[in-house]
């Protein structure tokens, strides 16, 4: 084999590694249960947990708690599963959070009454409604 095609096999083999170790460290959705489970197991790594903020019978949030120097707030998440949850995160409330259709939350359990979020990813409902559809003719 030519030296070139040494280099390449190498190169190609420390990709598929690399590729495969990514894979390995990507994490799942889970529920506040299966996190819960898998911080009593000692488990320590950051657990994505995805759901829909609490809504009272009006359909408007409720359980948002924002401290008085506005630097985190407190609010109230329903995963999957049904179970709700008081979620902290030590940074503002982000810009449309209350209009947030999904909420994932990264982070873990410091105790059972709170789960703490490290990242919050939000999925806003589509600028582009249906009714902005038929209006343009379509």
């Amino acid at each position: 084999m030519k030296k070139g095609h040494i280099i390449g096999l190498g190169i190609i083999a420390i990709a598929i590694v690399i590729i495969m170790t990514s894979i390995g460290d990507a994490s799942s959705y889970e529920s506040f249960n299966t996190a819960w489970e898998m911080k009593e197991d000692g488990e320590d790594k950051a657990i994505h947990v995805v759901g829909q903020l609490k809504k009272d019978a009006t359909g408007q949030v409720s359980g948002i708690e924002v401290r008085e120097d506005k630097t985190s707030f407190t609010f109230l998440l329903v995963d999957n599963d049904g179970t709700e949850q008081k979620v902290f995160y030590n940074e503002p409330v982000p810009a449309d959070f209350q209009r947030s259709e999904q909420v994932v939350v990264i982070g873990s359990y410091r105790d059972k009454e709170i789960f703490v979020a490290d990242k919050i990813l939000m999925k806003c409902p589509s600028k582009y409604q249906e009714t902005d559809v038929q209006a343009a003719g379509m």
